[in-house]
């Protein structure tokens, strides 16, 4: 089974190089292809990407850079799926980091007759002292840590795909694809990835306010699906064992979450956190 994988990206400049060389270092499929979905760019993200052509083609895999007006990240997503030739697709975002086994793991798991969702083991990394810190805490929640989160890479076959048709025009895209399956229709792999958390106090809490817009939206449009989300809130116990073992990180985790709640930096419209 091979993989189209599919990368929008907006004004990436600065991340798409490292995306697609990890994607080159893949241990396989066989025959992939991968779809940048270049989307009102202002920077030579699609020229980069390009760039990538020779690799790809002396691996015998097919690049396709498509060079879009601003179409938002689902219309980037809704052209990159119009220019895949596989039926299995990998949805990847352009800052994240693939390990060379991930893309077959995923199409392992994936070759099953039934519908199926899967993604790899994240790797949150850091640089600044509140962001790693948020970071140390984040991995530790159950959600992360034992399930199928897919945050910044999420896969599916080609009967988990026709759970879906467009990319709708929410804020969660990533979570509205994964309550299209039920847990036990969704796979975690051993083979981790790289997924850049946004650096800061201030992105931090614009970020995990627009986290929770995407919920509350998920929770107005599609209440029966947020049924298969599957995500309990810590107790108080694992809380408390979590301030023990590391109490600047439960400090940053819990001084994020009261900022958003005290409409702390407040904004209009889309917000993205880097």
């Amino acid at each position: 089974m091979s993989l189209s994988i599919i990368v929008p990206a907006c004004n990436e400049a600065g991340y798409i190089d490292a995306c697609l060389s990890a994607l080159l270092a893949s241990e396989g499929p066989p025959g992939a292809q991968v779809v940048v979905a270049a989307n009102g760019c202002t920077d030579d993200t699609a020229a980069r990407a390009r760039g990538h052509a020779p690799g790809f083609a002396a691996r015998g895999w097919q690049l396709a850079v498509l060079d879009l007006p601003a179409l938002g990240k689902p219309g980037a997503l809704d052209a990159g799926d119009a220019a895949a030739i596989h039926a299995t697709r990998v949805y990847l975002d352009a800052d994240v980091i693939v390990s060379p086994p991930l893309l077959a793991q995923l199409a392992g798991v994936l070759a099953v007759p039934g519908a199926r969702y899967a993604s790899g083991t994240p790797r949150v990394t850091a640089r600044s002292a509140v962001s790693r810190a948020f970071a140390r805490f984040w991995v530790e929640l159950p959600f992360v840590k034992e399930g199928v989160p897919g945050f910044g890479l999420f896969a599916v076959n080609a009967g988990g795909r026709a759970r879906w048709g467009t990319f709708p025009r929410l804020i969660s895209d990533d979570t509205f694809v994964r309550i299209q399956f039920t847990p036990a229709e969704r796979v975690k792999v051993p083979a981790p990835y790289d997924w850049p958390l946004v650096e800061g106090f201030a992105p931090l809490v614009r970020v995990r306010r627009r986290q929770d817009q995407g919920v509350a939206e998920l929770q107005a449009l599609h209440p029966d699906l947020m049924a298969n989300e599957g995500k309990d809130s810590p107790g108080k116990g694992w809380m408390l064992r979590r301030l023990l073992a590391d109490p600047a990180a439960f400090a940053t985790y819990a001084a994020v979450k009261l900022a958003v709640r005290a409409g702390w930096g407040r904004q209009t419209g889309w917000v993205r956190g880097r």
